[in-house]
């Protein structure tokens, strides 16, 4: 085991990773909250993680508190201190479960951290991880997200692209996921990286008052991730929470386009938003056994 890594607890039963870290491509919280919620949700343990010795900067001149700890005082006493965090979970039994993984994003000795990382993956079993990241982009906020794919090893595309997904052709810096997707194929792992992008409007062309909407929390986007991940991974995880909260979420948009469109009719937000419809192509992620339980529900009603 690598020496940055502890773990307390192996789970024989958790061979699947659902892993996202506070890192720059982290539109709607995607990677950050998501692993959260399903910590909370599930009751997941934790049983191991990373030290924080050597990836994390105190401070770059001119950055002032971007990279530093977070501190609360109270009379001159500390009464919170945000410590880095890179923590293992386990949500299951002995007979089923899967892994969640919440980190921050290194800033420094990026490679000893895939390591630390791609090690303990071995050492509990992992059969194949799972990264989670959201990527903003002027999507129609109402329809089912749009997922990018990267993966690992050549041999998952297939199997892949059976779960309506987009293959990234993107060229640029760098996220933790397509990092460690290339030090997992280095070393044999599977790790794919799904991001999903997350409704965002530049009005900057058409207002100095109103420059952008972005959603902070895109829950139809981690609906809409998680439902693929239920089926690959088949999980035993509730989602009809999620899905309550991104309806209500589309519903509150709805509500915000509607007031914005009365009070700044020069925006002409709805122009705009049926230029973007006409862009975008809905893409939906139907597993077989919902198919055929929608034929039959047709069949039904047709009898």
């Amino acid at each position: 085991m690598n020496d940055l890594t502890e773990l307390w607890e192996k789970p024989a039963a958790g061979k699947y990773m659902i892993a996202g870290w506070h890192q720059w491509a982290d539109a709607g919280a995607v990677s950050s909250a998501l692993p959260q919620y399903l910590i909370d949700q599930t009751h997941a343990r934790k049983i191991g993680g990373i030290g924080p010795d050597r990836f994390y900067l105190f401070q770059i001149p001119g950055t002032h508190h971007l990279l530093r700890p977070v501190v609360r005082l109270d009379e001159g006493h500390r009464k919170e201190f945000e410590e880095r965090r890179n923590e293992f979970f386990y949500s299951g039994d002995d007979t089923d479960g899967f892994l969640i993984f919440l980190g921050e994003e290194p800033h420094q000795n990026e490679e000893q951290y895939a390591e630390a990382f791609l090690d303990a993956v071995e050492e509990l079993g992992v059969k194949r991880v799972a990264v989670v990241a959201g990527v903003h982009g002027p999507m129609p906020y109402d329809k089912n997200r749009e997922i990018s794919c990267v993966y690992s090893l050549p041999g998952m595309k297939d199997e892949l692209a059976r779960y309506a997904v987009k293959f990234s052709s993107y060229e640029g810096g760098a996220t933790i996921g397509v990092y460690l997707a290339d030090r997992a194929e280095q070393r044999g792992i599977e790790l794919l990286v799904f991001y999903a992008m997350v409704p965002a409007y530049d009005f900057s062309k058409l207002s100095v008052l109103t420059q952008r909407m972005a959603m902070e929390e895109d829950f139809k986007a981690w609906y809409d991730l998680m439902r693929r991940l239920k089926f690959m991974f088949n999980l035993d995880v509730d989602l009809s929470d999620l899905e309550k909260r991104s309806e209500e979420l589309i519903s509150a948009w709805d509500s915000k386009i509607d007031q914005l469109e009365r009070k700044m009719p020069q925006l002409g937000v709805r122009a705009y938003l049926e230029e973007v419809n006409q862009d975008f192509t809905e893409v939906s992620f139907m597993p077989l056994s919902d198919v055929w339980e929608e034929e039959l529900g047709h069949l039904l009603e047709d009898f």
